[in-house]
Parts: C-alpha cells; structure tokens; sequence
C-alpha cells in the first residue's frame, strides 16, 4: 500500500510540475519560428534572477505566441539546484 501511495504522489508531483501557460499576442503565432530562454527563481520563486525579454525574442513581430512551461528538463535541474533554493522555467516565443 505505501508503494502505490508513494507512485500516486509522485505521479501528481510530476504532472503538476509540468503546467503551462499560453499568451497569444495578436493573431498568435504565423510562422513557427520560435525562440527560447530560461528564466531563474531564487527562494523558491520569490526573486527572480533574470529578465527574460520577450519583445527582443519577439524582435518586433505583431503576432505572437508566449508559453512559460516547467518542463522536464527543468524538473530535473530545479533538482539539483533546489538545495540552494534556485528553480527555473523555460520561456518560448513563438511567431
């Protein structure tokens, strides 16, 4: 029973760790090109470490498309770096 309870929880932990959220600017996204970065948290989210520029991603296109996702990736690096309380999300702009 505790191996279920414990593949449960680590299921729901994963999955909400994944969540995404989408911005459309405009029309949304026209052709597909897209670019990424990764923005840094400290204490737990509360500071952030960077400044991610989405107008410069963008570089001056009308329409666009925003997604901030924790994916995978950055599941496993806020991992490692949690034990000094850093995290990390991706940023991509899509146009």
């Amino acid at each position: 029973m505790k191996k279920i309870t414990a593949l449960v929880m680590l299921t729901c932990f994963l999955f909400v760790g994944c969540s995404t959220h989408i911005h459309t600017i405009g029309d949304g996204s026209q052709t597909g090109e897209s670019n990424s970065a990764r923005q840094w948290y400290a204490l737990f989210g509360l500071v952030a470490l960077n400044e991610v520029d989405v107008d410069a991603m963008a570089d001056g296109a009308a329409n666009y498309e925003i997604k901030t996702q924790t994916s995978f990736v950055d599941i496993l690096i806020s991992g490692i770096t949690n034990y000094v309380t850093v995290s990390c999300r991706s940023v991509t702009v899509t146009k």
